[in-house]
């Protein structure tokens, strides 16, 4: 048995075992990806910019599908803090009439106590003057109803107020909910990026310059088109320089008003940061610029990718007019707002401004008409 065999002496000296135990670690940690997925890290010895890329990519992709969750839940949890706090306004109001109800009630308790509460038929014997007493009566008769009419108020504010307790108490829980799973989403949010952060950070000086070369070369438009920031307006419309990367894109008209009011608006922002979250006026995330755009043309849009493309009529690729939102990846994760030409404007991501690029440059999913 296995328990009865002579222990192998071990052939090296100490300091030669401490130093074989480092390289057997150092060795398996290459074999890891960076942020322990199992995968081999990119950015090791012997791995090119073209798979640095292709990494930073998924990180950069993966943190956008879970910005895009953030926002969804960001919304709920407003709206839910927006319903709580209505309900926490009406439960003050109806606090302040059911106080109001219990003091008109203790008059009319006192009024009767000040009168002792003599039963009308002693009154009437003890009385000498009838018209006196059923004058009275009249008077204790009315008392009576306003009693009962406080009463019922009392109850009535009650129990309207034992509801909205209930109801806040599930608002309450829904909120905080959304706020855990707002907390969630962004430390994702927060891990992917700085995943890709780090993963750059391992790149030379020369690796970092190809990679750059190669992400501004597929962001580069096609050819035989106009200005990026050139606005779009009836007959055609000369053009002048993109002033974040110097793209060329078309200025063919869009199909409405608030579409040309829409694409206006989106030429403005180019060269502003991508923040994830963010919803102008100084930097946008992919739905918020989308957002903000045709915000600018009247026209409300929900706040996240996913709900953005249920907001209008599906258009196909081949129908795709300046103006229509273009969405992109399976999860519906990314949006641009197209401006013509096979070209789009959009936020791409952390590290890139809003630019001008071809809408080929990532998976198309579908695009949306809003007007």
């Amino acid at each position: 048995m296995a328990a009865h065999r002579k222990p192998r002496p071990f052939p090296l000296g100490r300091p030669a075992a401490r130093t074989a135990a480092t390289l057997a670690l150092a060795s398996a940690a290459t074999t890891t990806l960076f942020e322990g997925s199992g995968h081999a890290d990119p950015a090791g010895p012997g791995r090119t910019t073209g798979q640095v890329r292709t990494e930073v990519d998924r990180l950069y992709q993966e943190a956008e599908a879970a910005t895009e969750r953030y926002n969804g839940a960001k919304e709920q949890a407003d709206a839910a803090r927006a319903s709580f706090d209505r309900l926490r306004d009406e439960a003050a109001r109806r606090t302040d009439r059911l106080n109001t109800a219990r003091r008109d009630l203790g008059a009319v308790a006192a009024a009767q106590y000040r009168s002792g509460g003599l039963d009308p038929a002693v009154q009437l014997a003890l009385t000498s003057d009838p018209d006196d007493y059923l004058e009275r009566a009249a008077l204790a008769q009315k008392a009576g109803d306003r009693q009962a009419t406080a009463i019922t108020a009392v109850r009535r504010e009650l129990s309207g107020l034992a509801q909205l307790r209930t109801e806040s108490a599930g608002r309450l829980t829904a909120l905080r909910g959304h706020e855990a799973e707002l907390r969630r989403q962004k430390a994702t949010v927060l891990g992917k990026l700085a995943a890709a952060r780090r993963l750059l950070a391992r790149l030379t000086a020369e690796e970092r310059a190809r990679y750059e070369a190669a992400v501004a070369a597929r962001t580069t438009p096609t050819a035989g088109t106009t200005d990026a920031t050139a606005t779009a307006v009836p007959g055609g419309a000369t053009a002048r320089a993109d002033r974040s990367s110097g793209d060329r894109v078309p200025v063919a008209a869009p199909t409405t008003g608030r579409a040309s009011a829409a694409v206006s608006f989106a030429r403005a922002q180019l060269g502003k940061p991508y923040v994830w979250g963010a919803t102008g006026p100084s930097a946008y995330d992919c739905s918020g610029l989308t957002q903000a755009a045709w915000r600018a043309a009247g026209v409300s849009l929900p706040r996240t990718t996913y709900t953005q493309i249920n907001a209008g009529r599906r258009v196909s690729r081949s129908e795709l007019a300046p103006g229509d939102l273009v969405f992109f990846y399976s999860g519906i994760s990314h949006v641009g707002l197209y401006i013509g030409g096979g070209q789009m404007i959009h936020a791409p991501r952390p590290g890139a401004p809003i630019r001008v690029a071809p809408i080929d440059e990532m998976p198309f999913a579908g695009a949306t008409r809003v007007a």
